[in-house]
């Protein structure tokens, strides 16, 4: 296993890393925070076609770069440090890869060069009630109407549902779940967004009723596209997670060099000096964990749920800790809206939840290990 990059990678890493220095700045994040869309247009667009960003892991044939998950992973990486305020999780993550491991070429030559260009963007639709992630707890049902298809029911919590012009929704049909497209101005379509601790990533409840739908692929094969689709979006958030973690331990670090209490820098104090040296062992770790899902990912291994996984548990519960420690060698103005510490911290416990909990994640690590059966949440 070769966690060296190459030259290209390195230089993709640079030219990211400065674009966003440019674009996600501390100012521009607070900005969009209080906008009803949560994200700049035209950045989105420059994103596009200056760097080619929403198109990164799309084969050519679809008029994407072409490129692998290695380089969308140190895309994410840098968004993650950024905190970059754009439907980027939900558009490549989740609505592009899920098309990409679909069965239906029909589809993925209409809608992925609309996403691959960034002029769409999309979504997943697949949490209900009581907010579980796995199989069972699908329950919108999905009913052949004459020729088409109609979809009845709730999504809660779609990343950017409210801006989102291409839905693909998880509904239940007689032959099992199934995967369904909605136009975003689809009729029956009702979109409420909703307050989260996290303003720097929308989400939004979306109601169905007697909404149009295409069927993407076989009626009854939509899980195992699903699935497949969580443990890389499991993955790559990891890999933003690794990069949010790996800026706090730069903001720590910065500070207790410069601030200074009795005639000293508080960095040269035990205790500080203790916990930057732990932060930085855990935003290492996790950066290790993230690189193996990327990894497993770009050689198409079969322990790629294993390592999606490790990567959530890991990586979720190291960000909330550095995060939170970051505040903590801050002191009192880390815990002021003022600071952009606390920015981070939301972000790092928003993520947990996504894509199941790390106690959940633990559960299923210990199924897919075959140690223990299928785990069944109670929550997100």
């Amino acid at each position: 296993m070769n966690f060296i990059f190459t030259d290209e990678q390195l230089e993709l890493r640079a030219i990211v890393r400065e674009f966003l220095a440019d674009k996600s700045a501390e100012t521009a994040v607070r900005a969009l925070m209080a906008t009803p869309s949560g994200y700049d247009p035209a950045v989105w667009k420059q994103m596009s076609d200056q760097l080619g960003l929403q198109g990164m892991a799309v084969p050519e044939e679809y008029k994407g770069s072409g490129f692998g998950y290695i380089e969308l992973g140190i895309v994410f990486e840098e968004m993650g440090r950024a905190l970059l305020c754009a439907p980027y999780l939900s558009s490549v993550a989740l609505a592009t890869e899920a098309l990409l491991r679909c069965s239906d070429e029909a589809a993925r030559k209409d809608l992925l060069p609309g996403l691959a260009a960034g002029g769409t963007i999309g979504t997943l639709a697949l949490l209900e009630r009581p907010g579980r992630w796995d199989e069972a707890a699908l329950h919108m049902r999905a009913r052949r109407q004459g020729a088409q298809w109609v979809l009845d029911g709730e999504k809660r919590h779609v990343l950017d549902g409210h801006i989102a012009e291409l839905i693909l929704v998880g509904a239940r049909t007689d032959a099992g779940i199934g995967l369904f497209a909605v136009d975003g101005a689809a009729p029956g379509l009702t979109r409420t967004p909703v307050q989260t601790m996290d303003q720097t990533r929308r989400q939004a409840h979306l109601q169905f009723a007697g909404t149009p739908g295409r069927l993407i692929g076989d009626e009854g094969a939509g899980w195992t596209v699903l699935r497949r689709v969580l443990d890389t979006a499991a993955i790559l958030m990891a890999a933003e997670q690794a990069g949010g973690a790996s800026r706090a331990v730069e903001m720590a670090a910065g500070y207790a060099k410069l601030r200074v209490q009795f005639g000293r820098p508080i960095g040269s104090f035990q205790a500080i000096k203790h916990m930057c040296a732990d932060m930085l062992t855990e935003a290492e770790a996790a950066r290790s964990a993230a690189y193996h899902g990327l990894w497993a990912l770009a050689a198409e291994d079969e322990d790629v749920p294993l390592a999606a996984s490790l990567a959530r548990v890991y990586c979720s519960q190291a960000y909330s800790r550095v995060a939170g420690d970051n505040i903590q060698v801050h002191g009192g103005i880390g815990f002021t809206w003022e600071h952009p510490a606390h920015l981070y911290f939301k972000r790092a416990k928003a993520c947990e939840p996504l894509f199941g909990t790390p106690a959940y994640h633990r559960e299923l690590l210990a199924a897919r290990l075959g140690l223990r059966p299928h785990p069944q949440p109670v929550e997100a």
